[in-house]
């Protein structure tokens, strides 16, 4: 049996997902297809809205998931309904409308690999046919660069829900196969040439479709049979510069230019720390790993977007010869030179004696003495 199709809507919060799905339902060519539909309020108005759109709702083929996340807190409602319909059969497809808020990785991994906890296995019966975000082309930008978190928004999951607004932007953006630019309409021709500099950086390879009023052509979403989990997951542009072999030419058309920071003498953890919050405004997303005077066993994890940063514990370099930081940096306008001499002078020298002696103010500090005890 052919497994059936599901495609994957991600894209934050007004950005024009239920539009695109209601018309992809009103021009579907007849197709038998089942929705899902989720939403982090307790009344799912997403789901009101696609039945306003026309969309004769029945209780087999239309699924709302409300008061949690299907990334996260309603993932296993997620397979399960998912089972239920899959059941059911006679089906052409399946359509996932996530949340404004979710994160499409664990979203394809619910269909990508079997669930040991519920015994569920999905893997025959269901395939991927595209994960899909919505970008908003008059917000986007805005909220890349707004400096503000979801709880600041009141759009966190809960209180431990510490991301930031741009992380998650980054999120949707770089595992996707299509990237669906929304509401270009509201944009000049150079508002717009700057936000394709934005997506092609994130992420090179996906297929990029302008739209106004989420008019998608079906054919050009559905059926398209794109998704690869592992080359969905290397997709990202900083991924790709860092295993390249040579530079990517990809993006150069839109501006867009990367290089990877290779350098085996470690930082200065005090001097780091400034370059960091005295970041390049050129560099617009920064991902790859340090090597730290103070923490010379450990590898530390860099991830930038905007104006995000974050440092955390990425594991132990295997030998002394892999004690090195590798660093992709993507921007507009870059100047190579000037970055790396940047980074240079943030190196320990001669003249700062000893490392473990050295300030150490960047975060972890506590867990990387546990680590090392």
């Amino acid at each position: 049996m052919k497994p059936i199709q599901i495609t994957v809507l991600s894209g934050y919060l007004g950005s024009g997902k239920t539009t695109v799905m209601n018309h992809l339902l009103k021009n579907n060519d007849s197709k038998k297809l089942a929705i899902i539909v989720n939403d982090m309020s307790e009344i799912n108005i997403d789901a009101a809205l696609i039945e306003q759109g026309g969309f004769s709702r029945t209780e087999e083929s239309f699924v709302t998931l409300s008061n949690g996340c299907i990334c996260c807190t309603l993932r296993d409602d997620l397979l399960f309904e998912v089972k239920r319909l899959v059941d059911l059969g006679e089906l052409d497809g399946i359509i996932i409308e996530s949340s404004g808020i979710s994160e499409p990785i664990p979203v394809a991994q619910t269909f990508s690999y079997a669930d040991d906890e519920s015994g569920v296995d999905l893997t025959k019966s269901v395939k991927i046919n595209a994960m899909v975000t919505v970008i908003d082309g008059y917000r986007f930008l805005k909220d890349f660069d707004s400096g503000e978190s979801l709880i600041e928004r009141k759009e966190a999951v809960d209180e431990s829900d510490v991301r930031e607004v741009v992380d998650l932007l980054v999120d949707q953006v770089e595992f996707a196969d299509i990237l669906v630019l929304n509401k270009v309409d509201r944009l000049t021709d150079r508002e717009k040439q700057e936000l394709l500099s934005y997506l092609k950086a994130l992420n090179p390879v996906a297929r990029v479709i302008e739209t106004t009023y989420g008019k998608v052509d079906p054919s050009e979403i559905l059926d398209v049979d794109l998704f690869d989990f592992e080359q969905a997951a290397g997709s990202a542009g900083w991924i790709r510069e860092l295993n390249a072999e040579e530079h990517l030419p990809e993006t150069e058309e839109y501006g867009i230019s990367s290089f990877v920071y290779r350098n085996a003498q470690p930082f200065h953890p005090e001097r780091l720390l400034q370059l960091i919050d005295d970041w390049p405004e050129a560099v617009v997303r920064a991902k790859g790993f340090l090597y730290v005077a103070t923490r010379p066993e450990f590898a530390l994890l860099f991830n930038q977007a905007g104006y995000a940063s974050a440092i955390e514990y990425a594991g132990r370099f295997e030998t002394m010869q892999d004690r090195r930081t590798e660093l992709v940096l993507i921007g507009i306008g870059l100047d190579r030179s000037k970055i790396e001499r940047l980074f240079d002078s943030c190196l320990v020298d001669s003249s700062d004696g000893e490392w473990s002696k050295l300030d150490d103010p960047l975060p972890g500090r506590q867990m990387y003495e546990e680590i090392s005890r």
